[in-house]
């Protein structure tokens, strides 16, 4: 049986509201996140994915409450995502942050 939130995709809007990550900054930690890549639309629009929420949200623990420069960030998420393989399914990444 397929869930069907785990399709569900969120406007970079939707994102931000979810994250409270401002969309300028969800755009900024794209280019510096290599595993942020949400999917475009037919039309460009970003489509963010349950996974990438996740990612987001560890992202801004990582850098807001932990206070590791992007570069720290960038090394220990690798690090997670590493030891775990990147996440299969939600819960994978939940369970990290």
């Amino acid at each position: 049986m397929v869930d069907a939130n785990t399709d569900r995709v969120y406007t970079i809007s939707e994102a931000g509201e979810l994250t409270g990550v401002p969309a300028y900054l969800l755009r900024q930690w794209e280019k510096r996140f290599s595993y942020l890549r949400p999917r475009r639309s037919p039309s460009g629009r970003r489509l963010y994915s349950k996974e990438d929420i996740d990612i987001i949200r560890r992202i801004k623990t990582l850098l807001k409450h932990e206070g590791m420069t992007s570069r720290g960030a960038r090394a220990k998420l690798a690090q997670e995502l590493h030891e775990v393989g990147r996440p299969k399914n939600t819960q994978e990444m939940r369970d990290i942050v």
